[in-house]
């Protein structure tokens, strides 16, 4: 006997319910929170390393990054590109202040921490923020690296490595075209006025 229209439909009505609560069952966590909770999302975020979204320093549509970066910028910050060694803007500078995401404007390196690793790139020992920079492992030279991006925009920004100096025996080597610098005297009129302390006393040589 074949089932009428309406019997049809209602199994198929029923057959939709029991699909939805199977899925909503089985992405619920283990204490009964549903996972567009936002707690739930950031801890997960967290938990598998992927960038977390920053209150301030978002990343812009699409549109508008390929308005405001140069053509390298935008290849390298949204598409791991890499810039020439030694024929980038910041390799070989000496200034005092701050490098912050070409993207977003998040505050990533101090000129403090910057030192010559002979590579060609702006070399840095820390992030001035240690949650300013997150890490992945990058798989495109096969060997493994350790990719670095930008905590609120996800930028591509370059590598970290082992061989660094001082305590913390780091290297943070970063595309000058990821980066946008500040000089001390703008920091304050740019809304970066919180991290003058970090060059008060004598400059850097």
């Amino acid at each position: 006997m074949r089932p009428t229209d309406g019997q049809s439909g209602f199994v198929r009505g029923l057959l939709m319910l029991v699909s939805a609560w199977l899925v909503l069952t089985s992405c619920a966590r283990a204490d009964g929170n549903a996972p567009s909770d936002p707690a739930t999302t950031l801890a997960a975020a967290a938990a598998e390393k992927r960038p977390m979204p920053h209150p301030r320093y978002v990343k812009p549509s699409d549109q508008e990054l390929r308005k405001r970066l140069s053509p390298l910028a935008y290849e390298v910050t949204q598409h791991e590109a890499t810039e020439p060694p030694f024929n980038n803007r910041y390799w070989n500078q000496h200034q005092e202040g701050l490098y912050v995401d070409a993207v977003s404007g998040e505050p990533l390196f101090s000129s403090r921490d910057k030192f010559d690793s002979g590579t060609g790139w702006p070399s840095f020992s820390r992030p001035v923020e240690k949650d300013s920079v997150r890490a992945r492992t990058d798989y495109k030279l096969i060997v493994p690296r350790t990719e670095v991006r930008s905590a609120g925009a996800d930028s591509h920004l370059g590598h970290v490595f082992d061989d660094g100096p001082g305590e913390t025996g780091l290297r943070y080597c970063v595309n000058s075209a990821a980066l946008r610098f500040v000089p001390v005297e703008k920091l304050a009129e740019e809304g970066y006025g919180q991290y003058l302390p970090l060059f008060k006393g004598e400059e850097k040589k």
